[in-house]
């Protein structure tokens, strides 16, 4: 049996073009970000001919949109033609709002989302603490919550002092 030729990185072409794929499905809550831009989709391996496994985190344990994305990564896959797809569930290391990319964030706030704050330092850099909230409509940061739950429970309902829009905001974590 031949081997795909293994990049630099240690994953094959087959294998990174397989990852953007599965990457490329949109959040089933956040229909605007994909899974790579959120961050949830953690690894994806060939196993062997016509068999990969897909490793993704959900942003909560008790994710309600856990097997929608499950299938729909199943879908995307069995279209390029690989028939046997299993997505496994990682819990560890937990998902943080970390995970969501610069562009997830773009995106989010492009939709009247207001994104969370990276909350991660840089190696050995100072953590930085944001306790405002900036209104993706106005961009004032004079704003208030009204319920710590929204349209789903990783995301708080607020509303702006400023232009007087609710607006949801992505939680951090």
């Amino acid at each position: 049996m031949v081997t795909p030729a293994a990049h630099a990185s240690g994953t094959t072409a087959l294998e990174e073009e397989l990852r953007r794929l599965a990457g490329s499905v949109p959040d089933p809550e956040l229909p605007m970000v994909s899974l790579a831009e959120l961050g949830v989709v953690r690894g994806l391996r060939v196993l062997g001919p016509g068999r990969v496994e897909v490793e993704l985190t959900p942003t909560y344990t008790g994710c309600p949109a856990l097997e929608s994305m499950s299938a729909d990564i199943e879908r995307v896959l069995h279209d390029r033609g690989i028939p046997e797809v299993a997505v496994r569930t990682v819990l560890s290391p937990p998902w943080s709002t970390d995970a969501i990319s610069p562009e997830g964030r773009r995106k989010l706030a492009e939709a009247g989302i207001a994104p969370p704050s990276p909350r991660r330092a840089e190696a050995g850099g100072p953590v930085a603490v944001d306790l405002t909230v900036r209104c993706p409509h106005c961009g004032s940061t004079e704003t208030k919550l009204l319920s710590r739950f929204s349209s789903t429970a990783c995301k708080a309902l607020r509303r702006c002092e400023a232009c007087r829009e609710p607006f949801d905001h992505f939680k951090e974590l």
